[in-house]
């Protein structure tokens, strides 16, 4: 099994989800072994997606630098990894991944655009290879060995249009497409409009969100899925552990998890060589995990 990136560059335009400024978006091939890079235009700032670049998980998932950071970058990050690329430079010429619609989908349309092609080089997969677990109070994230990937959530709020809502989702390309990608990120007006005081979430509307206040759903459209808060909470958490560095074999649990839960996962479970293996898939090695890339 082969190595992956664009087939061709693509662009688009949207607005960030905190300053509400245009941002526009440069998806690039890459070279093999290259993984995935973000490059902020507007400062000459170059990062690479793994664990030890994050800088904050209050909001979402940043990565950067003491000078110079990008945020947001798990939903754009949760359709590279679902659809298998290994490879791309990300050009923005602002702070932020454009929000989109605040799910997957217009990433996965942009994706389908470029199209995909294979590389002369061996895909690398981290196997799991023992249960690793990080914990806050009772909030949980989670990983142990599975040779079919999938995620479990189980999210439960106080609030009539959300409550307890549990999601296991198999993970596959076309399943993503199907069940996860248009899962929108979610937030609570009063929450919103605290943020915006503080100068944040300005780009934040019911074009890129689901808004709630104390008793509703705000959205005149209603919900994508019944569930679609939950199915969110699985996108992001794909997003999250790609910054593993590549596809990780293996099953992901959560109870109330976060971007800050998944980011101190990711770091678990590099901090012991124990945790993990690192394979490179061979045409024969590759059978055991199709399921996987499939």
């Amino acid at each position: 099994m082969k190595q992956t990136t664009l087939a061709k560059a693509v662009e688009g335009v949207g607005i960030g989800l905190h300053k509400g400024e245009p941002i526009k978006i440069l998806l690039e091939p890459l070279e093999a072994n290259s993984g995935i890079l973000f490059y902020r235009s507007d400062v000459g700032l170059l990062v690479q997606a793994l664990p030890h670049n994050v800088v904050n998980t209050q909001m979402a998932t940043v990565i950067g630098n003491s000078n110079y950071y990008i945020s947001t970058i798990e939903h754009l990050l949760s359709a590279i990894y679902a659809y298998g690329i290994d490879n791309i430079r990300v050009v923005l010429d602002g702070a932020e991944v454009p929000v989109m619609d605040g799910s997957s989908a217009s990433f996965c349309m942009m994706l389908d655009e470029a199209g995909i092609r294979v590389l002369d080089a061996r895909k690398k997969v981290i196997i799991i290879k023992k249960e690793v677990e990080v914990r806050d109070g009772k909030k949980f994230a989670r990983v142990f060995p599975s040779l079919s990937p999938s995620y479990t959530f189980v999210i439960d709020f106080d609030h009539p249009s959300i409550g307890r809502q549990e999601y296991h989702f198999e993970f596959s390309k076309k399943s993503f497409i199907e069940e996860i990608s248009r899962a929108r990120t979610f937030g609570f007006l009063r929450d919103v409009q605290m943020l915006r005081s503080k100068g944040l979430a300005l780009g934040g509307s019911l074009d890129n969100a689901v808004v709630m206040d104390d008793k509703k759903i705000l959205n005149p459209e209603g919900l994508r899925f019944t569930n679609e808060f939950v199915r969110h909470k699985i996108l992001d958490a794909i997003g999250d552990l790609s910054l593993l560095g590549a596809p990780f074999v293996g099953n992901y649990e959560s109870f109330a998890g976060s971007h800050n839960l998944n980011h101190e996962l990711t770091k678990e479970i590099l901090r012991d060589p124990s945790n993990y293996e690192i394979r490179t898939l061979s045409a024969e090695s590759a059978q055991e995990f199709q399921k996987a890339f499939a």
